[in-house]
């Protein structure tokens, strides 16, 4: 199993920014998608992004279309969450996760090898 090794969030205020990065260790391809999920109190737990480690390709959850920014650093094995325009609603630990190699997927049962998350706090 991949291990994940996620950053250090924090307290934003709203409309600031704030990025977060996830370095998978060990041996492994650059074949597989990458996904971002969080997890706020009282909710279930919701796809946020997710980037294709072989064709560019990303997905967003409708909520932070314009605002967040998936992207990748195949050399580092490293993928990375650019949260823009943050607002209190986004408050939720994140979680990273290793999605299909062949397929793509929104949904939290298809990704493996999770982080043990991020605490990102939004103040207004």
């Amino acid at each position: 199993q991949v291990q994940l090794v996620q950053s250090v969030g924090g307290l934003v205020q709203a409309g600031g920014s704030l990025r977060l990065s996830c370095a998978a260790s060990g041996r492994t391809f650059n074949t597989y998608t990458m996904g971002w999920f969080r997890h706020a109190p009282g909710k279930e737990r919701e796809f946020v992004a997710a980037i294709s480690w072989t064709g560019s390709n990303t997905y967003y959850e409708d909520s932070v279309k314009g605002r967040f920014t998936i992207s990748r650093d195949n050399a580092e094995n490293t993928v990375y969450l650019q949260m823009n325009s943050l607002k209190p609603e986004d408050t939720a630990v994140y979680y990273c996760a290793v999605g299909p190699r062949f397929a793509s997927s929104r949904h939290p049962a298809d990704f493996s090898s999770w982080g043990q998350g991020t605490q990102v706090t939004v103040s207004s």
